[in-house]
């Protein structure tokens, strides 16, 4: 389904804000470039956002990025965000609602951060170490030893 409204019914309203699950779309009309500015400030958190435009909108589109970058996780120019790529510049997630935190992805090679929790070891006996930090890297794992990353060929 495809419905349209104009720049300010959409932020006269929170419930056309809410998320559809299946395929629908909403497109908001803005009458001026200050209208797609409010817009833009008051969409909550989203997983991407999407520019489309030639190269006589860029000045528009200059004046938009900033804002659309602190609403998203992934911002688009004049493409779809339907691909999400396993690379290392992948992030899938966003301000919140889009994701619960969003200093983390769920997409990517960042995605692992999910998981993880750093520890500090600090004044423990070297005997009691847990194997991934102890000396010799008895398990081979990158590792960064005084903040310099180290691989298991070259451990300390």
């Amino acid at each position: 389904a495809l419905f349209t409204t104009d720049a300010q019914t959409f932020l006269a309203s929170d419930d056309l804000q809410a998320e559809v699950f299946g395929s629908s779309s909403l497109i908001v009309r803005c009458a001026d470039t200050a209208e797609m500015q409010a817009v833009a400030r008051g969409i909550e958190g989203q997983l991407t956002a999407t520019v489309h435009a030639d190269e006589s909108d860029h000045d528009v589109a200059r004046e938009l990025l900033p804002l659309l970058e602190l609403k998203a996780g992934r911002v688009l120019f004049d493409g779809w965000p339907t691909g999400v790529e396993v690379c290392h510049a992948m992030v899938h997630g966003g301000p919140f609602p889009a994701t619960s935190d969003s200093r983390t992805t769920s997409v990517g090679s960042r995605a692992i951060e999910r998981f993880l929790r750093p520890v500090a070891y600090q004044n423990v006996p070297k005997a009691l170490l847990p194997s991934a930090v102890a000396d010799g890297n008895p398990d081979g794992l990158w590792r960064r030893v005084d903040g310099v990353l180290v691989s298991p060929a070259e451990g300390p």
